[in-house]
């Protein structure tokens, strides 16, 4: 079933989430992105029917559900710390829900979600003998013999290592290929480009961006939604064509001017240039990039697939360069590099 909210308010004395506004379809996987304190969290126990909007709707295929009881929503939550029963087995949490059904009929609905969530071997184990991973699939089992139209999850993979995050993701994925509608609050955007066809960025309780992943990630409307992409080159530019050349140049933060391939004869907007696209060295060397500046390096930031270098050059632009590249070209804090990139690297956002 589709899930829409329309203008939720609430507001507290220190926090507020305004105008929050977006539709997730039938079967669709949607992510919704942001820090810790964003308001991520709010918005699911709102859904749910946990806490109760100042003002707006939550509309379930269409239905008003803003005021029904929890048990009524056909929307059920997995909070982040799981709320698994210590003192039950596995068979016995996941039967929690079901305290009407005849023990036949029980039965068969446990043994079916137990083995679609592979924890079938598991059902008479207590819970602290379960990894983070078994815990989590008995906590959305426990959710699923309900037969949810909506799955609500909070920071589902935050607490898992990376090979239980890459087998919870999958079990993901097969769960959404079941026509489950799910939203998934993260503060990962990684997870929300293997899982979501679409995605919200949110930031102290108001929605800066949504759209489809690519729409998202590709064009950042913000630089807290450029970094939440990755994205550390993201600057506020005018486009200014020179009459003489017809060169189209970029005025960034009104400090340096840079050469740029784009459509856009004029007007205000952002840069983008990926940290792969800088190339830096120890001399000025003439190349085909039209951009060269000579700068300071301020900082290097060790990243799990490399270093990442940023310089000085009027504005703070960021490189991304393999260990052994910061060995051969001697690269510390404080000494002076040229940085070179391509002017079709640089990508123009009209506002």
């Amino acid at each position: 079933m589709s899930i829409e909210l329309i203008n939720i308010n609430k507001k507290y004395s220190d926090f507020s989430l305004k105008n929050i506004s977006f539709k997730v379809e039938t079967g669709e996987y949607f992510t919704l992105l942001g820090r810790s304190g964003a308001g991520k969290s709010l918005i699911l126990e709102i859904i749910s029917g946990f806490k109760t909007a100042d003002s707006g709707k939550v509309l379930v295929h269409g239905k008003d559900i803003t005021n029904k009881k929890i048990q009524d929503r056909e929307v059920a939550v997995v909070f982040q710390d799981l709320a698994i029963f210590p003192h039950k087995t596995v068979k016995e949490n996941i039967a929690f829900p079901l305290y009407k059904k005849k023990k036949a009929e029980k039965e068969e609905i446990i043994i079916s979600v137990a083995k679609e969530m592979n924890i079938l071997h598991l059902l008479n184990k207590k819970p602290n003998t379960l990894s983070g991973g078994e815990l989590q699939r008995t906590a959305i089992a426990r959710t699923l013999v309900s037969k949810p139209k909506v799955l609500l999850l909070d920071e589902p993979l935050s607490a898992l290592d990376v090979q239980l995050k890459a087998e919870a993701t999958e079990m993901l994925r097969k769960l959404s290929k079941k026509g489950i509608t799910i939203i998934h609050i993260t503060h990962d955007f990684n997870e929300a480009i293997n899982l979501a066809q679409k995605t919200a960025i949110i930031n102290k309780g108001k929605i800066l961006q949504q759209g489809t992943i690519n729409e998202v990630f590709s064009k950042p409307n913000s630089k807290f939604a450029a970094n939440f992409a990755g994205i550390d080159n993201f600057f506020s530019a005018k486009i200014i064509v020179d009459p003489n050349s017809q060169t189209k140049n970029a005025i960034i933060n009104d400090k340096i001017s840079i050469k740029v391939l784009t459509k856009e004869t004029e007007g205000k907007g952002f840069i983008i240039i990926r940290n792969q696209d800088i190339i830096l060295m120890p001399e000025y060397t003439k190349s085909s990039a039209r951009n060269n500046f000579k700068g300071k390096i301020i900082n290097i930031i060790n990243e799990k697939l490399g270093k990442k270098v940023i310089i000085d050059i009027g504005i703070k632009i960021t490189a991304m360069i393999t260990e052994s590249s910061e060995i051969n070209l001697h690269l510390e804090e404080g000494c002076e590099i040229w940085v070179s990139f391509k002017a079709s690297a640089t990508r123009f956002i009209k506002n």
